[in-house]
């Protein structure tokens, strides 16, 4: 079973996110803070991470920097992230946030699925014979 972990403290976000994700083969926990997903990602040790940009008390990208230095230091897992921005310009901060994947609100649970499938996907095999 896949294990996605959300942050966001808009409601509507968190239930587009379970509504696209959750069901026999994923399960999807939620944080409303940004200072919350650290411990999250120890305790849970989740697939994938889906940061809202927005996040009060420390916004996606803090979170996203700071998953990605602890993990850096092996304080916790290395985890996928997506970042769920609010403007097609923002895309170079989930870049800056060392974030795998981005999304642009709103999205649709389409979207949503597809790009959580394509984090998770295993990498394809490399030919290495010319």
């Amino acid at each position: 079973m896949q294990h996605v972990l959300v942050a966001t403290d808009a409601d509507s976000v968190a239930e587009e996110v379970f509504a696209a994700l959750a069901d026999d083969e994923t399960k999807v926990s939620r944080v409303r803070a940004g200072a919350d997903v650290r411990v999250a990602v120890s305790k849970l040790a989740p697939d994938a991470v889906i940061l809202d940009l927005q996040i009060g008390n420390m916004g996606g990208v803090a979170a996203s920097l700071d998953l990605r230095f602890e993990a850096e230091a092996g304080r916790v897992p290395d985890t996928r992230i997506l970042m769920l921005l609010d403007r097609e310009v923002d895309k170079w901060i989930a870049k800056e946030a060392k974030a795998d994947a981005e999304l642009v609100k709103p999205v649709n649970s389409f979207q949503l699925r597809k790009a959580v499938e394509a984090l998770l996907a295993p990498p394809a095999p490399q030919n290495l014979v010319p």
